[in-house]
């Protein structure tokens, strides 16, 4: 598969397991420190009794994950763009991608904190909850976004740290970040009383903290860096191709949550009992996808940096030992799902009604990492490659596939539109691995 030859000006690295799981193993922690957070924010407001309390907790995180998840193109992108930097060796570029990304972020900040009221209402509507859970959402997402310009910063900064493959700091970085969110969030929210807004503080202040943290770690880092011209920075064309880039991240970003909408509405056209079950086990996909984002962030980093040093055979030994990696684990997770996720279920949730009805589609659910982990891996390969466009076509190619899925399969009921969520996972990966083999025909 290593043949070609070489350019004269390729920087060629050895691609290892010890590299890839230097990066995937302490991603996935700082990965899996996100839930644990939400868990905490639930159990603080849970102390108070007040179902109206947790249910606006529960939609006004809901909101703020559908707003921030539109700009995660600012982690992603800078990811890749910084990786090819680091593999070309040019450190200048390295520091202007940052900077532009830093800037942008700055820029949609403080958008999103002026338009925090809008957003709150639109929310509350789109809702249509009680009016105790509105106005508990309403002040949860009003003070939350005030971190926005701090959290889009914060992007920024682990989309820099991963892009050169320092994975042990970006898990220091998320530690922090996490950490004291949830110390906070236990002080504020619990000891203080503050419920619902001081969760909401906590997350402001952590945000806070751990962007000073970062940013002081990467200004001191490039203290010994040659200096950085203005011009470089403010290239408009690196700025045009990183826009576009972001673009394409985007809208991949919005097919993809617009699939998962589609399966929850879908879901609850067959009674209350199976979207709940439903929900029970879309938790198993969730938490495989937690373990599986570290290998493609090890993807991300080791492909973008292979494109940028023009190393083929680096790129090729990527590609397959982070698929090596990712699917061994995704069997893994297949399996002690299948012969333990009725335990599973159970410790989720303790209706009874709803546990038999989780149990009838478990098979289902426990696929589903390996169905998916050739989309999960092929993601990290074309965003460290930041091959946006053939990456935002294949998912709108995959969103018509589910969606043709869901029509021809509607007889069979939940059973046929589990199977739709399997085609669009399998159409997602083997699209984006047959436009890989035309993509490197000439990337090298």
């Amino acid at each position: 598969m290593d043949t070609g030859a070489t350019p004269a000006d390729a920087r060629p690295f050895a691609v290892t397991n010890r590299s890839v799981l230097a990066i995937a193993v302490p991603m996935t922690l700082a990965y899996l420190t996100t839930p644990l957070l939400g868990i905490v924010d639930t159990a603080v407001v849970g102390q108070f009794g007040d179902a109206a309390l947790l249910g606006g907790l529960a939609a006004g995180a809901l909101v703020f994950d559908v707003v921030f998840n539109t700009f995660n193109f600012l982690r992603s992108g800078t990811t890749g763009l910084v990786a090819q930097a680091f593999g070309a060796g040019d450190e200048l570029e390295e520091q202007a991608v940052f900077w532009r990304a830093v800037l942008i972020a700055v820029a949609a900040g403080i958008a999103l904190v002026g338009l925090a009221p809008l957003i709150a209402i639109a929310g509350q509507k789109f809702i249509g909850a009680e009016p105790r859970v509105s106005e508990a959402m309403g002040i949860y997402i009003r003070i939350r976004m005030l971190a926005a310009p701090f959290a889009l910063i914060n992007y920024a900064i682990l989309g820099y740290v991963l892009g050169r493959g320092e994975g042990g700091l970006g898990l220091m970085l998320q530690g922090v970040l996490n950490g004291i969110n949830i110390v906070l969030c236990i002080l504020l929210g619990l000891k203080l009383g503050w419920g619902v807004a001081g969760v909401a503080w906590a997350t402001v202040t952590g945000e806070l903290l751990a962007m000073l943290l970062g940013l002081a770690i990467i200004v001191w880092r490039f203290r010994g860096a040659p200096r950085l011209p203005r011009h470089r920075l403010l290239d408009m064309a690196a700025f045009l191709r990183m826009l576009s880039l972001n673009r394409d991240i985007m809208i991949r970003s919005f097919s993809l949550l617009a699939a998962f909408a589609l399966f929850t509405r879908q879901g609850a056209q067959f009674g209350t009992l199976t979207l709940a079950a439903n929900a029970v086990l879309m938790n198993f996909f969730l938490i495989a996808g937690y373990f599986l984002d570290g290998f493609a962030t090890a993807a991300e980093q080791l492909a973008g940096r292979a494109i940028g040093a023009r190393a083929e055979t680096s790129f090729r030994r990527a590609v397959r030992l982070t698929l090596f990696w990712g699917f061994g684990l995704a069997g893994t997770a297949t399996l002690i799902f299948w012969l333990g996720g009725a335990s599973l279920v159970a410790l989720i949730t303790t209706s009874q009604d709803v546990r038999d009805v989780a149990d009838v589609y478990l098979p289902w659910a426990a696929l589903t990492p390996l169905s998916g982990v050739l989309a999960f891996q092929m993601d990290g390969v074309f965003i460290g490659a930041t091959w946006s466009r053939d990456m935002r076509n294949m998912m709108l190619v995959s969103f018509l596939a589910f969606s043709a899925a869901l029509f021809s399969l509607a007889p069979l009921g939940n059973h046929g539109l589990w199977a739709a969520l399997h085609v669009f996972l399998l159409v997602r990966g083997f699209s984006l691995l047959a436009i890989l083999r035309l993509r490197m025909r000439t990337a090298f």
